[in-house]
């Protein structure tokens, strides 16, 4: 019943990579990719919300007038 087990989640694991989707997501720094800056609480002006940072804050970005 344990190689059971172990085959289900080899077997698994082959069709998250087959599918393209990593098990184990990189959380890089997205903020950064983004332009934005990471900040505790919620985004004061002259910035808005873009996202969460990797550990919890805020990911905001500048207001642009163009």
């Amino acid at each position: 019943m344990r190689i059971l087990y172990q085959l289900l989640v080899v077997l698994f694991l082959m069709f998250q990579g087959a599918a393209g989707q990593p098990y184990f997501p990189n959380r890089g720094d997205s903020c950064e990719v983004q332009n934005g800056r990471c900040f505790p609480g919620i985004c004061r002006r002259p910035y808005y919300w873009i996202g969460t940072c990797h550990n919890g804050y805020s990911c905001c970005r500048r207001y642009r007038e163009s």
